[in-house]
């Protein structure tokens, strides 16, 4: 039973992740407020602790629960899928720290417009991209791909 909570809980950390990171593709455009800026800071802080989330529920099952270690520790395809997490989890960096300087230099909250780089734009970009191709390798990983033990 413990399993199986633990991988809903990693599936719902998954779902949640998802819709905030295309929330802030969708909010971060141009110019925004800066009360939009809090409601995208609020967005990404749910973004944020959702990857916990998915980390402590994904280590959890590598390491606790679920198939034998083995079947995660000598595959491939798993290595890629962790390495894709965590590129998305450095790429966020940048953004994240973009929103939290642009909240905080804001003077008069009423008035000011903060212009969105096209690199931070770019980058969760990136982060979207990892994020389409991790279920992919998972579901190559439960075929069987990858496995060398």
């Amino acid at each position: 039973m413990e399993d199986i909570l633990v991988r809903y809980l990693h599936f719902i950390g998954i779902i949640v992740l998802a819709g905030t990171l295309v929330a802030e593709h969708m909010l971060l455009v141009g110019q925004v407020s800066i009360e939009q800026m809090k409601k995208i800071a609020r967005i990404d802080m749910v973004y944020g602790v959702s990857a916990l989330v998915v980390l402590a529920a994904g280590l959890t099952l590598w390491f606790w629960v679920g198939k034998p270690t083995e079947f995660y520790t000598k595959n491939g395809v798993f290595h890629t899928k962790v390495t894709l997490f965590v590129v998305m989890g450095l790429l966020s960096i940048y953004p994240t720290v973009f929103i939290n300087k642009s909240i905080n230099k804001a003077s008069r909250p009423e008035e000011s417009l903060i212009t969105i780089p096209k690199r931070v734009i770019n980058i969760i970009r990136a982060e979207l991209a990892c994020l389409v191709l991790i279920p992919l390798l998972a579901v190559f990983m439960a075929k069987g791909y990858g496995f060398y033990g």
